[in-house]
């Protein structure tokens, strides 16, 4: 497989033409944009606009799922495949070395952006305002880009590059909402699916669930289920797991079949102390405590 380290390679692999900056660059989509003809990995983060009309694209598990005016986040060392892509508009892909972003605060920033760890089929889909808003972003980058870069340059584009990305958060969460029949009830089938590992006796066997477990039973990435599940409920998937368990463990404590040891380690938890951590900032009280006031 293909790994691209430098820019100027990608570039001209593809008929680009050559990159502006080693570490930056843009590239504008005449209705045709393709990056290779297979499976491909880079040093790179990759934003790109397209109004596809067919070929593929490939990242991770999924196939894009052809909807129009849609935006696509790639981070680096992540497996992507773009085939035979013919677009009804016109379309922009961004390239950011990692390095570009080196003491920089989108260096940290960019990667609290959960997008990028999204599926193809979980990709940004534009309104009309919305697409003009991201294509103003991209001509200020573009008039910077060609504009015979300075000590200024990089600050100018990294800003814009900041806004771009603050412009795509703001508008998944809208997509969260609109798109009801995706995110409609995430927690109430997150624990749904709780309710089935707990009944199958899963937590003695495997012990605790793993986010990543959960995404795949519900079918979507772990970074878009834990972002659906925040606008949701204010609360991330591992946050969920841990309310789900502590609920669990109080309704046991009530009990006097069993121990607090016991208990914990019934519930997946293999140390007796985390157990006791979390039940205490979820509950306020220690195991201990609780069971206490257990009314006999």
């Amino acid at each position: 497989m293909k790994h691209y380290k430098i820019l100027s390679d990608l570039h001209r692999d593809n008929g680009f033409p050559a990159p502006e900056n080693p570490l930056f660059s843009i590239y504008q989509c005449n209705k045709t944009c393709s990056i290779g003809d297979r499976e491909f990995t880079s040093d790179f983060y990759l934003i790109g606009l397209k109004k596809l009309k067919s070929g593929i694209i490939k990242y991770g598990r999924t196939k894009y799922d052809h909807e129009c005016g849609s935006m696509l986040f790639f981070k680096p060392q992540q497996i992507i495949e773009m085939k035979n892509l013919e677009l009804d508009e016109d379309g922009f892909l961004i390239f950011i070395h990692e390095d570009f972003l080196n003491g920089h605060l989108l260096h940290n920033e960019i990667k609290k952006y959960h997008y990028f760890d999204y599926e193809t089929n979980e990709a940004l889909h534009l309104s009309p305002k919305e697409e003009k808003t991201m294509w103003e972003l991209y001509e200020k980058i573009e008039n910077e880009y060609f504009n015979n870069q300075d000590e200024y340059s990089r600050e100018i584009i990294l800003a814009n590059i900041d806004t771009l990305l603050k412009y795509a958060q703001r508008f998944y969460k809208r997509q969260f909402i609109n798109r009801s029949d995706i995110s409609a009830k995430t927690v109430t089938k997150f624990n749904e699916e709780l309710d089935r590992y707990v009944a199958g006796g899963l937590l003695g066997i495997k012990g605790l669930p793993s986010v990543n477990y959960m995404a795949e039973k519900l079918n979507i990435s772990p970074g878009y289920l834990s972002s659906m599940l925040k606008l949701e409920s204010g609360k991330t998937a591992l946050e969920h797991i841990h309310i789900y368990l502590i609920s669990e463990a109080k309704n046991r404590l009530m009990g006097d079949n069993q121990n607090i040891s016991e208990i914990a380690y019934a519930l997946g938890f293999e140390n007796l102390s985390y157990f006791s951590r979390l039940f205490k900032k979820e509950v306020g009280l220690s195991p201990n405590a609780f069971k206490k006031q257990i009314p006999n």
